[in-house]
């Protein structure tokens, strides 16, 4: 009897292990598919995030486009795995199949603005050495707003005022009626030869460097410069210009001279096209022509800044990027302000009122070389960046102007971007204060005088419109 006990109680205890055995099978089982469920129910969130990033980027709806980060690490992987939608960055430019089949058109008639001319001297300006602007009033400068069929304004090269070319260089550009145009200043980029130019537009253009005598010395120690017989000096395809006896103190806005001035500086002209000196450009330059301006008969092409609409969202981007004084920029912005400049809003007729403006390409008609005299203006007598003041001038002059402002992602497609040598900086920018500009010396001597001038009217209780900031990454 005990031996059957015994023999019961064995049989019981390993019928006891062998179901905690199973039962340790079945938690082991379903402890891995407790894992592979959660890690494929995590990937699915992944992979569901993932799309509505990639679908909030390519949304044309306003709320949904600002939700995404364009600038992403996960967006640039994307890319070069060839996985995310081009037109984030870059889309197909429609341009014609052949430059050899475009036909040139004629000239866009004159028809507000009949005839301009330029003030070259300041009665009141006794300096032998007179300021590159002139010393405009804010008299003189609500008067070159108002539009006549006959008008003289400002328009930098005051007499004797510097921005001075070779005679050899003079003489050259006389023949430019088509041409390309940069600029390298105290040595910050090397020239960048343009590709995919037809034989046509070799023949047709000229390519135009800008640069000044620190650049020139740049320049020749890094690279091969050809000098012809006429004295002439090449770079590739780029023609060097140099211009002697700097106007201003910030090479900045020694860069506005040939950038927004281009007409004054190579007054036969009758197209052309501004690239910045670190763009590379990978298009026809006739192609860009009949693309943005005869295509659609407009006189001025710019495209739309990449992550600002309003003037005032890029003083605010300025100001937190130490881009130039913080209180010069909020006067500038203040003036603005003041004289009706509202932020940019869908009502608008312009896509937006901030552009891209390191590619300007333009037809040299009087009203588009008004355009581009008011906006030197405005740099010259406020801060250089140029980018708050052609929406300015653009709201200023109203419909007179026949302008296009082309998406982002064509422009993109006109250039290779590369870096500059080295990053410009000074010390102005960092400023916080007047008080600190005045006592450390900084204020500029030669440019940004409006920023100094007593403004005919109390700009003490004008506040600033809140800035709501679009994108993360300007």
């Amino acid at each position: 009897m005990a031996r059957r006990n015994r023999g019961t109680g064995g049989g019981a205890e390993a019928a006891l292990k062998a179901d905690a055995a199973a039962m340790r099978l079945v938690w082991r089982r379903g402890a891995v598919r407790l894992v592979l469920v959660s890690a494929i129910a995590w990937a699915m969130l992944v992979l569901l995030a993932l799309a509505f990033h990639l679908w909030s980027c390519s949304s044309s709806v306003a709320f949904l486009s600002a939700l995404c980060k364009k600038d992403s690490k996960v967006l640039n992987v994307l890319g070069s795995m060839g996985l995310s939608s081009k037109p984030l960055h870059r889309c197909p430019i429609p341009v014609a199949d052949d430059p050899n089949a475009v036909a040139i058109p004629k000239r866009t008639p004159n028809t507000i603005v009949k005839k301009l001319s330029y003030i070259t001297v300041d009665k009141q300006d006794k300096d032998p050495s007179p300021l590159f602007g002139g010393r405009q009033n804010w008299k003189q400068r609500e008067e070159s707003f108002k539009l006549n069929s006959t008008m003289k304004v400002h328009c930098g090269f005051m007499k004797n005022s510097g921005a001075d070319m070779d005679s050899a260089d003079v003489k050259y550009i006389q023949k430019c009626k088509f041409v390309v145009a940069s600029g390298i200043f105290d040595g910050y980029d090397m020239p960048r030869q343009p590709s995919n130019i037809s034989h046509r537009s070799q023949k047709l253009f000229c390519f135009l460097m800008v640069v000044d005598e620190v650049s020139l010395d740049f320049i020749g120690k890094n690279t091969s410069v050809r000098i012809d017989s006429s004295g002439g000096k090449w770079v590739g395809i780029w023609r060097l210009i140099t211009v002697h006896r700097l106007p201003f103190d910030e090479p900045r806005r020694n860069g506005k001279i040939p950038k927004i001035l281009t007409h004054r500086l190579f007054p036969q002209a009758w197209y052309s096209i501004w690239i910045d000196g670190k763009m590379e450009l990978i298009v026809d330059p006739l192609l860009i022509l009949e693309r943005y301006l005869w295509r659609g008969k407009y006189t001025f092409a710019v495209a739309v800044h990449k992550h600002h609409r309003s003037i005032y969202e890029e003083g605010d981007a300025i100001k937190r990027r130490k881009r130039y004084a913080r209180p010069l920029v909020d006067l500038q912005m203040k003036i603005y302000y003041y004289e009706g400049m509202e932020p940019w809003s869908p009502k608008k007729k312009m896509p937006s009122d901030v552009p891209e403006g390191a590619v300007l390409i333009r037809e040299h008609t009087t009203m588009t070389d008004l355009f581009s005299c008011l906006w030197f203006n405005e740099v010259n007598l406020f801060t250089p960046r140029d980018q708050i003041s052609f929406g300015y001038v653009v709201h200023r002059l109203g419909d007179a102007l026949k302008f296009f402002m082309f998406p982002n992602c064509e422009y993109n497609s006109l250039f290779i971007l590369h870096k500059h040598t080295r990053e410009h900086s000074s010390k102005v920018e960092w400023a916080k204060t007047i008080d600190e500009i005045v006592k450390k010396g900084l204020k500029e001597s030669r440019g940004g005088l409006g920023l100094w001038t007593p403004y005919p009217a109390d700009l003490s209780s004008v506040e600033l419109p809140a800035v709501k900031r679009t994108s993360s990454a300007g």
